[in-house]
This record gives C-alpha cells, structure tokens and sequence, in this order.
C-alpha cells in the first residue's frame, strides 16, 4: 500500500537494480558508498565517446553537448541539490581534491587563532587532510586541531557538546570542518546552527557533504556556509570515483585570497589568450585546476537529470517515510541484541541508519547471500540505507525479513 501511494515509485524503473543468486532483484541499501547506475548514463556516455570517434577535438565546439562548457551543464542542477546559487558550485576533481584546495584558501591560521574543529571520528581522509593542512602551515595537529567526540557510552555528539566546543575554542579557532552526515552513524549535523556559531567565534565554516549531497534538503546559501564539498558517487549516482563537487559562497566571489591555481580556473574571456598572471573566474568556478573529464560529467548529467525531475523535497520527504518505516519494522523485529545508533529524529539523520549488532559479521554475511546488499563496517555495525530514488518500502520489508531469518 505504502509503494502503491508513492509519488516517486517510478523512478525505481531508471535505474539498473543488480541481480541476485536467486535471479531476482537484489534489495539494494548501499547507496551511501555507491549509488546505481541511472538506466540514462550509458547512452549519456556512448554518446561522449561517438563524438569523440566522429568529431576528435572539433568535439569540443561541435558534439551535440560541446565539452568546451560540458561542465556547466551540471551547474544548475547541482545548485539546485546542495541549495545554492549556480555561481557557487562548480563540478571538479575529486572531494578530497577539493577539500585540500578550498582549506589552502579558507583555513588561514594567524597569530592564536590556528585552531581547526572536526568530529573526533571524521572519515579517514577529512583527518589526514586536516592534519596535513595544519602541519604544513606550521602548525601541530595535536595542539591545534580540536576533536569533538561523543560521551562516553554515546554513539552520536550532542549538539550543544558541538556548540560549547565551538564556544570555548573563540578567538583560537581560525575553522570549522564538519560532515554534513556522519558516515558511520548517519548523524545529520545542525548545519546552519554550526555555521551560526563559527562566524560567532569569528572562524570560518566548512562541510564535506559526501554523505549529505543527494541525501538531505540542503540549504548552503541560506545558511551562509563559506565552503563545501562533496563527492558525486554516492547518493546522486554518478558512478565509482566520479568527478566531485564544491560550492563557495557568493561572498567569496571576487574576494583576494590564497589558491592553488590551474587554466582552466583562469577568466573564460581571456583563456586562450595563455597570460601569464593568474585572473580566477569569479564564483566557484575560479578553483577550477585543469579542464575536466567528459566522461564522468556524462554519466552525472544522466543521474542530475533524476534529481531534477523528482526536486529535493519530494526526495527528503519520501526518505524520512522510508528510513521510518524500517526503523518501526526494526523496533518490532524482536531482535533483542539488535540496537540503532543512527539519530532517532527525521531531521537528525538522513537515509541511513547504522545497526549495531555484536558478532554481526556473520549475520551481514548471511543477508549478503539472501540477496540483501548493505554495509559492514568493523567491530559491528550494519549500515543500511533506503535510497527515495530507487528503493521501496517493499524493499525494506524485505530486508527486515531477512535480518531476522539471518539472526536466528
């Protein structure tokens, strides 16, 4: 009933579902490490690669999308997702690519005010990236870099432990860098709450939206984040290792500031004319390094074509029914080791939710041979995510079904 009154169910069929042991659809929740491939991308990318057979590099100037601007077709569309103008994104490089030039611009330590304020259990490549900024300004990521963590026995951080932290570090904290949504917990963070009180403190505020981008009704502008970045593989389905993402503010435009620069983020009107001095675009686009990579914005350009056609709202709305619906289903499952360390709240957490199952390595196995595709990471946590583009509230059912067979 719940599938048969759902505005978005179509969009399930634009998408290729893999098939299982059994022949029949896999029950699919690992969108928040790679989303599937839109039904659209391939034609999006055989057509790059005929031009580029027929046409070489007239291509450029004569495909029917020319590469010349190909990355601005995804400009709107990306603005759209992440809640910004389209001067303040832009496609390019990779998230920790990004993440490294934006922070080369925006993390400038002077004087006392050096520090750098992250989640004490940041993904892996937000830390490295962090600590190798700090320590290649001279600074030491043991001293100046702040890591808010949960309390003891908690699995999430309290925001008001995140906004005494921002407090207490004042005229020290020169950054905030935080997760939209925390990869392990799915612990959505009260974005325009932080940027608030970092711009208190006189710092400024950074986000990697890889697990938000796609995922949560995002408002970057509105909320007035200085920068962001994120990659394009996970919820907005642009395929492994895609071109990634990065918004900076309009206040940022034209500003004067330290960058890492590259042609292509050199002023369009006076490109090809190979000046020597650097005259960055204004907006996003001016940390742009080098031209980008056709094939991967095709395959972006099918799924943001998706997003599009469905609009932020609707997707957020059918996801927080969803991820509901198999957090009640969870709730009655009678599993009684079982325990949900993802947010209880719909605006605390996106679509994702992080089961905690001691010795549950081999019940995760047990659902991966059912044909039930979600994500182990270590000691015991499941991650589960029903994606609103692709996954149904059959699909959820499904999966519960499972997981108490698996446990028994």
């Amino acid at each position: 009933m719940l599938d048969a009154a759902d505005a978005l169910a179509a969009f399930r069929q634009e998408f290729h579902i893999p098939r299982g042991t059994s022949g029949r659809d896999v029950a699919y929740f690992c969108g928040n490490s790679l989303g599937l491939m839109p039904k659209a991308a391939q034609a999006a990318v055989e057509e790059v690669l005929t031009d580029w057979r027929d046409l070489a590099v007239r291509a450029h100037f004569e495909a029917q999308h020319p590469w010349m601007p190909y990355h601005e077709e995804a400009t709107g569309s990306l603005a759209r997702v992440v809640g910004a103008l389209p001067v303040e994104v832009v496609a390019m490089n990779s998230l920790t690519t990004n993440l490294h030039l934006l922070m080369t611009s925006f993390y400038r330590p002077d004087g006392r005010r050096r520090k750098v304020l992250i989640e004490g259990d940041a993904f892996p490549s937000d830390r490295y990236a962090v600590a190798s900024q700090v320590t290649m300004r001279g600074g030491d990521p043991e001293r100046d870099i702040i890591r808010v963590a949960p309390r003891p026995g908690e699995a999430t951080i309290r925001d008001d432990d995140l906004f005494a932290a921002i407090v207490a570090a004042g005229n020290e904290l020169a950054l905030v860098m935080l997760s939209g949504v925390h990869y392990l917990t799915g612990q959505a963070f009260p974005m325009a709450a932080v940027v608030s009180e970092a711009h208190r403190a006189g710092a400024v505020a950074g986000f990697d939206l890889a697990h938000a981008a796609g995922n949560l009704d995002l408002r970057l502008h509105d909320w007035d984040v200085d920068f962001a970045v994120w990659c394009n593989y996970k919820y907005l389905n642009a395929g492994p290792g895609a071109i990634g993402g990065a918004f900076v503010h309009e206040r940022h435009s034209h500003a004067e500031m330290p960058r890492f620069a590259g042609w292509w983020g050199h002023d369009k009107a006076t490109r090809f004319q190979m000046p020597d001095r650097f005259d960055p675009l204004a907006g996003a686009e001016g940390w742009q390094l080098s031209n980008p990579p056709i094939l991967m914005l095709a395959a972006l350009r099918a799924s943001l074509d998706l997003f599009d056609r469905a609009g932020m709202e609707r997707i957020r709305t059918k996801s927080v029914a969803l991820t509901r619906e198999l957090e009640v289903l969870l709730e009655k499952s009678g599993i009684r080791a079982l325990s949900v360390i993802t947010p209880h709240e719909p605006e605390r957490r996106g679509a994702q939710l992080s089961l905690r199952l001691p010795g549950g390595r081999d019940v995760f196995e047990r659902l991966a041979a059912a044909d039930i595709i979600c994500d182990w990471r270590e000691p015991d946590i499941i991650r589960v995510a029903p994606v609103p583009l692709y996954n149904s509230f059959a699909d959820v059912h499904r999966f519960v079904d499972q997981l108490r067979a698996a446990v028994r």
